[in-house]
C-alpha cells in the first residue's frame, strides 16, 4: 500500500494525494480536530457549503517515468499512427512537467535562506532544461500533428518562465549568490526569446497580459485532454430528502387542518378572532416547519454518503473510477478507538475543546487497464481551510522583555492550530494513519508537522 501524502498547496490550502492502481480500491478518511475558539460548526458552516466552496478533487493519469510518453509519441509519429494518440502521448508528458514543476517550485518557495533556496533553484532549473530538451528534440514532420506539438511547447515555455520569475520575485535576496540569479533570469530571457524566435505569440497578444495570459490558459486545458478525467458530481439522498420533507409536512399539515376544524367549531360564523387565530396557526406551521425538518434530516442521513464523483475518460468517454464522499461533523464518542488515541497522545495543555469534522472518500476503479505506459491513476484532493480562519481574531500581541534596565517589546502574531488524523485503507482492509498538526494564522498556513504515533506536542 503506497502512501497517501498530506501536504500544503497554496497560502491556506492543503492537498491530498495517492495512486490507485487498475480495479484497485482505497478509503480515506480524514478526522479535522477544530478548536472551538475557530467558532466553526454546523450553524456556522455547513458541510454542503464547505463541500462546494471548498473541496476540490482532481484524477489524472499517472507516471513516475516522464519519458516513456515521449518514446511512445516518437514511435507513433514515424510509424504514421492515429493523430488522437499522438495527441494524447503528448498532453501527458506535458501535463506531467507542469504538476511536478509546480510542485517543486512550491517547495523551493518554502525554503527561506539563500544557502538552501538557490542550490534547490538550479538544480530544479538544470532539470527542467533537460526535460524541455527531451520534449523539443523531435518535431512531428506531419503539419496536422504540428499545432498539437506547438501548442504544447508554447505553453511549457511560458509556464517555465512564469514559475522561475515567480520563484525569484518571492525568494530571498542576496548578493553572495548572484551569479546564481543570473543563471535562473538567463533561463527565463532565454525561453521568452525561444517563444519569439518561433513565433508563437502575436505583438497584439503579448502587448496585452489579460490576453496571453487567458491564451495560456486555454492552452493548459487543451494539453489537459484526455489526460485529466472528465468529472461527475451526482448528489446522493435527493429523493430520500424529498420522502422526509414531504413526510414532516404532511404530518405538520395534518395537525394544522385538525386545529383549523377544531377552531372553525367553535365559531359559528367568520369573525375577526377566527380569523386572527387561523392567522396563529398557519404562522406556527411556518415556525417550526423547517425546523423540525432539518432535525429530522440530519438525524436520518448521519452515516450516510453525501457525493459521488463519477470520473471517465475525456477521449472515448469510457468509465474509469468513481468516488463516494462523506462530510459531517461528528461527536468525540463517535471517533474510532485508534484515531481517539492518536489524538489523546496531545499534551494537557494542548487538550482544547474541539469540534470534530469527518471527511471520507471510498475510490473504486473499474478500469481493469490503463493507457499503454501508464499503470496508475493519481487521485488529489484540495481541501481550503479559508472558511475555518473566517472567525479568527485580528491582530497582533505583544511580547515585552528587560534587557538591562531597557524595556523591549516585539510583534508576535496569532497562531492557530488544528490537528488532522489521515486514516488510509486498502481493498485488503489494511489500515495506515498519521497525525498532522497544521499551525496556522489568518494569512497563511505556517507549518505542517508529521507527528510520530508516541510523540507529544
Amino acid at each position: 500500500m503506497k502512501n497517501t501524502k498530506l501536504t500544503q498547496d497554496e497560502n491556506l490550502s492543503i492537498k491530498v494525494s495517492y495512486q490507485l492502481l487498475p480495479n484497485d480500491h482505497q478509503r480515506l478518511d480524514l478526522y479535522f480536530s477544530l478548536p472551538v475558539e475557530m467558532g466553526i460548526g454546523p450553524k456556522t458552516l455547513a458541510e454542503e457549503h464547505y463541500f462546494h466552496s471548498s473541496i476540490e478533487s482532481h484524477s489524472a493519469y499517472y507516471s513516475d517515468q516522464l519519458h516513456i510518453p515521449l518514446v511512445r509519441s516518437r514511435f507513433i509519429s514515424q510509424t504514421k499512427g492515429e493523430q488522437s494518440d499522438y495527441r494524447l502521448n503528448l498532453n501527458l508528458f506535458s501535463y506531467q512537467i507542469r504538476i511536478a514543476l509546480d510542485n517543486d517550485i512550491k517547495q523551493t518557495i518554502k525554503l527561506r535562506e539563500s544557502e538552501s533556496f538557490y542550490p534547490q533553484a538550479i538544480v530544479l532549473a538544470e532539470q527542467i532544461s533537460g526535460l524541455l530538451k527531451k520534449l523539443r528534440r523531435y518535431t512531428p514532420p506531419d503539419k496536422k500533428l504540428s499545432p498539437f506539438f506547438e501548442n504544447a511547447d508554447n505553453y511549457l515555455s511560458w509556464q517555465v518562465e512564469q514559475s522561475f520569475l515567480r520563484l525569484l520575485s518571492r525568494g530571498p535576496k542576496s548578493s553572495d549568490f548572484t551569479t546564481e540569479r543570473n543563471f535562473l533570469f538567463a533561463l527565463c530571457r532565454s525561453e521568452n526569446e525561444y517563444r519569439e524566435t518561433n513565433q508563437y505569440n502575436s505583438q497584439t497578444t503579448l502587448d496585452d497580459p489579460n490576453r496571453i495570459t487567458n491564451k495560456m490558459r486555454l492552452l493548459q486545458r487543451l494539453i489537459e485532454y484526455g489526460v485529466v478525467l472528465q468529472q461527475e458530481v451526482k448528489s446522493l439522498n435527493q429523493n430520500l430528502k424529498r420522502i422526509v420533507s414531504g413526510s414532516v409536512t404532511t404530518i405538520i399539515m395534518a395537525f394544522v387542518m385538525m386545529l383549523v376544524l377544531n377552531a372553525r367549531a367553535n365559531f359559528t360564523e367568520v369573525t375577526i378572532a377566527l380569523v386572527g387565530m387561523l392567522g396563529f396557526i398557519y404562522g406556527l406551521r411556518e415556525i417550526f416547519k423547517d425546523d423540525i425538518t432539518r432535525v429530522i434530516w440530519r438525524s436520518i442521513q448521519r452515516g450516510l454518503p453525501k457525493w459521488r464523483n463519477i470520473y471517465t475518460n475525456s477521449v472515448n468517454k469510457t468509465r474509469i473510477a468513481s468516488q463516494t464522499i462523506w462530510l459531517e461533523y461528528i461527536r468525540d464518542k463517535d471517533l474510532p478507538k485508534q484515531v481517539n488515541k492518536l489524538f489523546q497522545n496531545r499534551r494537557h495543555q494542548n487538550k482544547q475543546a474541539a469540534q470534530l469534522l469527518h471527511f471520507r472518500s471510498d475510490t473504486k476503479v473499474n478500469a481493469k487497464s490503463f493507457m499503454p505506459g501508464y499503470d496508475e491513476i493519481q487521485q488529489r484532493i484540495f481541501f481550503n481551510l479559508t472558511p475555518f480562519i473566517r472567525f479568527l481574531k485580528k491582530g497582533e500581541g505583544r511580547l515585552y522583555s528587560l534587557d538591562g534596565s531597557k524595556i523591549t517589546k516585539q510583534a508576535v502574531e496569532r497562531r492557530y492550530q488544528i490537528n488532522v488524523v489521515l486514516m488510509q485503507t486498502d481493498k485488503q482492509d489494511l489500515q495506515r494513519m498519521q497525525r498532522y498538526k497544521i499551525t496556522l494564522n489568518r494569512s497563511t498556513i505556517v507549518n505542517i508537522e508529521a507527528m510520530k504515533a508516541d510523540e507529544d506536542d
